[in-house]
């Protein structure tokens, strides 16, 4: 009996050296030869100084930035602590007040009629709540706004947002997108 003891502390002692320690230090140092950047977060450097990941959304509310898609992640959204969808059903009437009032916000900030149509990312928040992208088409709606904001023509930014735009993976796997913080980058480089 004793001898299964030690051989059972044996084996434990020596899987947790294996896969505690061993495993995750091989792991760690070929993701950092192999993959610096996205081993340590897809980090965006703007002037030596980290502005935020490309992989997570971060808020914008002035004019002249193109805005992210509302998040759900925490109260006041974007907190990767918290990051959850709202699991709110369709027939909540939370979130159908939820996104009348992003609607409201969206047409009202890009001087939008009722009946011009307004992409799903405007207004609706991703599963996550931390989606760094927004598609063409959000994107294309506040052109004339960030251009007026910024005292350039839509064509400037347009050229901007279709540079920054992102196409499928393989020309069929997932959608065109853009990256919000890095084409607010962008935009903030043109006044350099």
């Amino acid at each position: 009996m004793w001898k299964h003891i030690i051989n059972s502390l044996a084996m434990l002692v020596v899987m947790t050296i294996l896969t505690g320690l061993i495993y995750p230090l091989a792991m760690t140092g070929l993701a950092q030869a192999l993959f610096p950047r996205q081993a340590n977060g897809s980090l965006i450097i703007n002037d030596g100084v980290v502005v935020g990941s490309s992989l997570i959304g971060q808020q914008f509310t002035k004019p002249e930035y193109f805005h992210g898609r509302p998040s759900a992640a925490g109260e006041d959204g974007y907190d990767a602590a918290d990051s959850a969808g709202s699991n709110l059903s369709a027939t909540s009437s939370k979130l159908t007040s939820s996104v009348a009032d992003r609607l409201a916000a969206v047409r009202s900030m890009n001087g939008l009629a009722k009946t011009d149509k307004i992409p799903a990312d405007a207004v609706l928040a991703s599963g996550s709540g931390l989606d760094p992208h927004i598609s063409p088409d959000y994107a294309s709606l506040q052109t004339a706004r960030v251009a007026a904001a910024r005292g350039l023509t839509v064509d400037q930014v347009r050229r901007l947002v279709d540079e920054h735009t992102t196409g499928r993976l393989l020309g069929i796997i997932g959608e065109p997108r853009v990256n919000v913080l890095q084409l607010n980058l962008a935009l903030d480089a043109l006044k350099k």
